[in-house]
Formats: structure tokens, C-alpha cells, sequence
């Protein structure tokens, strides 16, 4: 049974999302497949060389570079979220795949989850 987890909460401030990528780094640790995807305010997780000094807190881009060691299968981020942030490829971490049809990727899993 394969799971994509969705996190649609912006990368600080919350840690509805960051619970979510707890989660789904649990799911992979115990084999289960699981891939991430990212939406709306969320997609603010995935910009690339993030300063949280004055936030105190780490980036979450340090997180989500571990996730293929997790064994995590992908990271999504909604094409149009992108846009709407200001982000394309070039801003974002390494590794993401960005996605326009969500409802046919959402049909490619057996479970859903979400972050919030």
C-alpha cells in the first residue's frame, strides 16, 4: 500500500507539516511506500538556501534532503502553488517533481494524508 502524504501548511509557524514529514519518514522507515506533496502555502518548504536564523529554528530544507535517505520516493509540488510563490525550478530544493494534474497523481496512491 503506497501513501502520499500532503502538506499544505506554510514551512513555519505550524507543526502540522512538520508532524506530516515525521510521519511519512515513518512510513518509509517501516518499508511502506510513501512520497510527499507539497500544496498550496506549502510549497514554501521546497525554496531553495532557506535563512531561518531569525526564526531560530533549522530550515526544513535540511529535513527534506534526508528524505531519499528515508527512503522516501518523491517529492510533488503543485505547479501552480510554485507560481503563485514565486518558485520554479530553479528555486527549489533538488529532487522535487512538479506536478499540474494533482487528482491523477492523488489516483496513483492507496491512502492520503494531510498535513493541518
Amino acid at each position: 500500500m503506497s501513501t502520499l502524504i500532503m502538506i499544505d501548511q506554510p514551512s513555519y509557524g505550524s507543526w502540522s507539516g512538520r508532524e506530516a514529514l515525521d510521519m511519512a519518514f515513518s512510513l518509509a522507515a517501516f518499508d511502506q511506500p510513501a512520497a510527499l506533496l507539497f500544496t498550496g502555502a506549502g510549497v514554501t518548504w521546497l525554496r531553495r538556501e532557506q535563512d531561518t536564523a531569525d526564526l531560530g529554528q533549522k530550515s526544513v530544507e535540511k529535513n527534506l534532503s534526508a528524505a531519499p535517505v528515508f527512503g522516501i520516493e518523491a517529492i510533488f509540488a503543485d505547479r501552480a502553488a510554485c507560481q503563485r510563490y514565486g518558485l520554479d525550478e530553479r528555486s527549489l530544493i533538488a529532487g522535487v517533481t512538479l506536478v499540474d494534474a494533482i487528482s491523477a497523481l492523488l489516483n496513483q496512491y492507496d491512502h492520503t494524508a494531510f498535513a493541518g
